[in-house]
């Protein structure tokens, strides 16, 4: 019997991002009532009448209504050619995928910017060099360059190259400040030129494939002035990597789409940073970029075809450095952009960063650290050898496929526990329960495990007098309708149960492989680091409890936030920082698990909960 279209259906799938909320309803169902239905919280200033714009959203895939008058009066008409329309106007007529700017949310989401704050030893790139120059008069024809290069030379800095960017942005300067400037050298080349006394500034990113996190720098001093977190804008195209590189591959228009949605939602981080930290675009002189193999190729505009394909290669594995401007980022003229190598197709630049900040590259004990993301890397420092992998973990943690999920924002439920026969459980703000995030859902099958629930397989006792089954499916029940944020039930089922299997037995596989590659057992990893958003929040000993990490004691393990960034921020300020990075990318030994011959062993076994 063939597939029934989109606009056959008798139920249509509505995908909310980058909130990471779904349902299914009747065709003809406005967004607005969608998002209502599924706890997202609109902004809805005029009642869903359509005479304010306050709940625009951007259409992503699949068909709408036609615009109405009141979306033609509200939206310009290359935002309407855009996909842009108002979810109390527009219905659903297959299933969508919508994109939700933050202004649109009444509620935003939690966002990890935090992370390691080690002391950095300071090896600027860029000097800060104050000059004043003599005003041309007739007699004094010389160019503004010369006069410049000139000054420079008497300072100390001979034969500095000042390029076409420049000259623009110098000579406004040198006229506005009464013929005195702030310069900004990196190497041999002007990049900047500022009013004297201002502050260099140097911009941190890390590309998280859900999530990214900024962080604007003093250079002369480490200190952060700023920092911001966001959500991936790509995620409407794909919520792991390999659904963004097959989107890609659709042809160039689809990977420029990714790009430019990427680096739009950057320079927006940036001006908001910029406010926050009271400096302008023309101060931020240097900028590092750190993001796993995928992101790093689609923020370059690089070909990420054979990421997907064996034997998994990238494109380029050294470190790059780019002009800002050539990837469309509004910062100094001259400005660069450094990204740290990669180490292998789906083991990046971030990964590269979080070993450097973490300090595993020069670890003399046993230490395994790993960060949990939609794609888990882990590294093993063991008697000076580097091993790394990467772990398809998918996007269950962030509340994926799993029926009631969600991503970290208010009303998901955090933190669960089972006891005396009762569910209790702590929601994000103290809000209505509306869905479960990853580190939710991740106790709540570990509370189920202890509870009897599950078996060593995974599957739900159907006897068990907290399971109950509908339409032949046992689950456990939540949140009854009248206590929820949204007026349905939040449940967690079998199918739920096996999503957490399945990531949780990609993470267990990757860690016993590389055990299994230096001969070592569990009990000897000396210390034991989680990384990333979710390895911040996460209960370690339910982590322990369902198997995906060993049974180690507690005092080995340590949690420290978003260490990439952390690392991004070490090679901002630090040339010694990436030459490190540069020479310990070279020597870690990458073991590829989708061809280890015991990969599906170990996978199977870490999916069970015996271990």
């Amino acid at each position: 019997m063939p597939e029934q279209s989109g606009s056959e259906k008798a139920l249509l799938r509505v995908d909310f991002q980058p909130i990471g909320r779904r349902l299914e309803v009747q065709r003809g169902t406005s967004l607005l009532e969608a998002a209502q239905s599924s706890g997202v919280q609109l902004v809805s200033l005029c009642g869903g009448v359509g005479s304010c714009d306050g709940c625009k959203v951007r259409l992503v895939r699949g068909r709408l209504t036609a615009p109405t008058l009141h979306e033609q009066a509200a939206l310009e008409e290359q935002e309407l050619n855009a996909g842009w329309r108002l979810a109390c106007q527009a219905e659903v007529l297959s299933d969508v995928t919508v994109d939700i700017p933050p202004e649109s949310l009444t509620t935003s989401q939690r966002l990890q910017v935090e992370g390691l704050e080690a002391e950095i030893e300071l090896d600027p790139l860029v000097v800060a060099v104050d000059v004043t120059v003599e005003p041309p008069t007739l007699e004094d024809l010389r160019a503004d360059t010369t006069r410049v290069s000139q000054a420079l030379e008497r300072s100390g800095y001979p034969a500095i190259e000042i390029g076409l960017p420049l000259v623009d942005r110098l000579s406004m300067v040198l006229r506005e400040q009464g013929w005195a400037a702030r310069l900004a050298l990196r190497g041999d080349r002007l990049i900047g030129a500022l009013p004297p006394g201002s502050g260099l500034v140097g911009l941190a990113v890390d590309i998280g494939t859900t999530k990214l996190a900024g962080y604007l720098v003093d250079l002369s001093a480490g200190d952060i002035l700023a920092k911001l977190g966001a959500m991936n804008p790509q995620i409407g195209f794909g919520e792991d990597v390999v659904s963004r590189i097959v989107y890609a591959n659709q042809g160039e228009g689809q990977r420029s789409t990714l790009r430019e949605r990427l680096v739009d939602t950057l320079q927006g981080m940036i001006d908001e940073m910029c406010l926050q930290a009271e400096v302008s675009r023309q101060q931020i002189v240097e900028a590092v970029v750190v993001g796993n193999t995928a992101m790093h190729h689609l923020f370059l505009g690089l070909p990420v075809r054979q990421l997907a394909l064996s034997p998994y290669v990238p494109a380029v594995s050294e470190a790059v450095e780019v002009r800002a401007g050539e990837l469309g980022l509004e910062l100094a003229p001259g400005a660069q952009v450094y990204l740290p190598p990669n180490i292998a197709g789906f083991v990046g630049a971030d990964h590269v960063a979080m070993v450097l900040a973490t300090g595993v590259w020069q670890a003399s004990d046993t230490v395994l650290a790993l960060d949990i993301g939609t794609n888990t890397e882990v590294s093993l420092a063991v008697a000076g050898r580097l091993l790394s992998c990467s772990c398809a973990s998918g996007p269950a943690f962030e509340g994926a496929h799993i029926q009631e999920g969600m991503r970290a924002a208010p009303g998901a439920i955090e933190r669960l526990q089972i006891s005396g026969g009762q569910v209790r459980y702590q929601t994000i703000d103290g809000a209505p329960a509306v869905g479960i995030c990853g580190s939710g859902i991740l106790d709540a099958v570990a509370e189920m495990l202890g509870a009897g629930m599950i078996n060593g397989t995974g599957r739900l006792h159907r006897d068990h007098p907290l399971v109950r089954m509908t339409d032949g499916r046992p689950e456990l029940l939540l949140t009854p309708a009248d206590k929820s944020g949204h007026g349905r039930e939040i449940v967690v089922t079998q199918k739920d149960v096996h999503e957490i299997q399945l990531a949780k037995g990609a993470i267990r596989a990757g860690i016993e492989l590389l055990l299994d590659e230096a001969g070592l057992q569990a009990g000897q990893i000396d210390r034991f680091i989680v990384a990333g958003a979710f390895g911040t929040y996460i209960d370690v000993r339910n982590a322990i409890r369902v198997g995906m990490f060993p049974d180690l004691p507690l005092e080995r393990f340590s949690q420290v936030g978003n260490a990439a960034g952390a690392g991004a921020r070490q090679l901002l300020l630090s040339g010694k920082a990436r030459r490190l990075a540069e020479e310990f990318s070279r020597k870690v030994e990458y073991v590829e698990l989708a061809r280890h011959p015991r990969f599906s062993e170990k996978f199977l076994e870490g999916m069970g909960f015996n271990q």
